[in-house]
């Protein structure tokens, strides 16, 4: 699995319940009798995945786990439930168990917003997440946290059915049984996600934050009569014309939908091509890596039509435009 293929910018980091009840020794689990060295071995991996998460702005959403020292819903439950298998309740509201563990709250303090509580396994089940990552325009889920077998593959589950592309951060999740662990990661593999090592993810990251190309844009093409062109595009190959600036030179101008845009004036000897344009995550970085590689300009930083812009020049002496909409000189 590459994953070349995702967008950091549409991408989120889940952690799921690191909390004292399931990570610290004197908590919930490590009372029970579980071995919370294989839990909280995820913590330092995890650190640094949190760390360069939030240092290049993909947002990092906190689940807790509540519950209530009394709880109607679950009581009517004839069988056990899960609450009952242990020394105590767990992570009760307010109490120590609770509380995101020390070494991670710090992360956790950057953005209090993005801190969910839940009170049962999944990040989902009648929780903000979804709405949450709606707006942040969120299509890929990173999962990390505790435990695998419970809160982490209820919410894996429940992200994969609402068609997020599912990512389990491999050294970044455990549970209370590696027997378990290793056949829900078999099982998540084959049917519900992808499972890469934070040291991957961490390599993404770099790679999609050096300065690139991360869309196409438009081409501008020149034509001898734009009055016959625009016709010739809209009635015979179903173009729509798209609402566009006028050309600062005031050339005649008409941008379509389907990413070209005509403009009149063509001449004897002239390219039809007159430029073709894409998006940059970073032009300011882009400039300065095109300059110390000695690549001939048209145009300087700039204010442009879609953002701070730079026009250059490929091999072949074809106009180039770079544009980082939102940004501005």
């Amino acid at each position: 699995m590459s994953l070349d293929v995702l967008d950091y910018r549409k991408s989120a980091l889940l952690v799921i319940d690191l909390q004292n009840a399931f990570i610290h020794d004197k908590g919930t689990l490590g009372i029970s009798g579980v071995d919370t060295k294989r839990l909280s071995s995820i913590v330092p991996p995890l650190a640094k995945l949190i760390a360069r998460c939030q240092e290049v702005g993909i947002p990092v959403i906190w689940t807790v786990q509540e519950h209530f020292a009394i709880d109607h819903n679950r009581a009517r439950k004839k069988l056990l439930g899960h609450t009952a298998k242990r020394k105590q309740v767990s992570a009760l509201a307010g109490s120590w168990d609770e509380q995101i563990i020390d070494e991670l709250k710090p992360l956790a303090d950057v953005n209090p917003a993005f801190v969910i509580r839940k009170h049962r396994f999944g990040a989902f089940h009648e929780t903000r997440l979804e709405m949450m990552l709606k707006m942040l325009g969120t299509q890929h889920l990173f999962v990390t946290g505790a435990t695998t077998n419970a809160c982490v593959e209820t919410s894996i589950r429940e992200a994969y059915l609402r068609d997020y592309d599912v990512i389990a951060v491999d050294d970044c999740v455990s549970g209370v049984n590696g027997d378990w662990e290793a056949t829900a990661k078999q099982v998540w593999k084959q049917y519900f996600c992808e499972v890469a090592q934070s040291s991957e993810v961490i390599g993404w990251i770099g790679e999609q934050v050096k300065p690139r190309v991360t869309n196409y844009g438009h081409q501008l093409i020149m034509v001898d009569d734009i009055d016959a062109s625009v016709d010739f595009y809209t009635k015979q190959l179903g173009f729509t014309i798209r609402p566009a600036k006028p050309l600062a030179d005031g050339r005649p101008f008409t941008a379509f939908h389907q990413g070209i845009a005509l403009i009149g004036g063509k001449t004897a000897g002239h390219r039809q091509l007159d430029h073709i344009a894409f998006e940059v995550n970073d032009v300011r970085a882009m400039d300065a890596r095109l300059k110390k590689a000695g690549v001939r300009y048209f145009n300087e930083l700039h204010d442009g039509p879609y953002g701070l812009t730079i026009y250059i020049a490929d091999p072949d002496g074809t106009k180039v435009e770079l544009y980082q909409v939102g940004a501005s000189a």
